[in-house]
């Protein structure tokens, strides 16, 4: 999968009071399919568009590029985090379709965190969504990726952010309701948008 420049421009950013947050990640980030980093597309393709929308207060820095792995993601967090005041890390999916180990991203996660906390922003995660194209294969992996982000979140004391639950088709579990997704691997914009509300919430987070 090529890699594909973060989008720098901030989301509803003017100059406020607002909690400027970097999402840091990859496509789901990145708002893909609806929202490519080089070429643009559709703003409302990312959760990032829907938080800000929903709750004022919030304004965002999408660094999301598709394709990339949890070390990789983790590479870039020094360039993207001055200015901001929160840190929303996201990844992990690429780490299981290219085969690595989970431990691996899970380690990769806590890293950011720790490292996020260290620069002191505050500091949110999000776990893995289903993966209809990778079901049933991906489906014990992605399982236990996110059972290691609920730990670390409750170990490090950080809001964790279930955008898998949020997006699960209860009669199908594993997989995103088919409005919910626009390709079996992201996110449709109704998908972007439901996840937006989660995100908002961070807004009334007490850290």
């Amino acid at each position: 999968m090529r890699p594909k420049r973060s989008q720098r421009r901030p989301i509803h950013a003017e100059p406020d009071e607002r909690t400027l947050a970097v999402a840091l990640g990859d496509s789901i980030t990145e708002g893909s399919p609806g929202y490519d980093s080089r070429r643009g597309g559709d703003e409302m393709s990312q959760f990032e568009y829907w938080a800000a929308q929903i709750e004022p207060r919030l304004a965002f820095r999408n660094h999301g590029i598709y394709g990339q792995r949890t070390d990789e993601i983790m590479a870039r967090l020094e360039k993207c985090a001055p200015g901001a005041h929160l840190l929303l890390v996201q990844g992990g999916i690429n780490d299981i379709a290219q085969r690595q180990s989970v431990q691996d991203a899970a380690d990769n996660l806590r890293a950011m965190v720790r490292r996020g906390k260290e620069l002191g922003l505050r500091v949110a995660i999000v776990d893995v969504l289903p993966w209809n194209n990778g079901w049933p294969d991906a489906e014990p992996q992605i399982r236990e990726l996110n059972a290691l982000i609920g730990e670390l979140a409750r170990e490090e004391a950080i809001p964790l952010l279930s955008f898998h639950d949020t997006l699960e088709d209860p009669d199908r579990p594993g997989r995103m309701r088919a409005e919910w997704t626009a390709d079996g691997d992201h996110p449709s914009i109704e998908g972007y948008r439901k996840l937006g509300e989660v995100v908002a919430r961070l807004a009334d987070y007490s850290w």
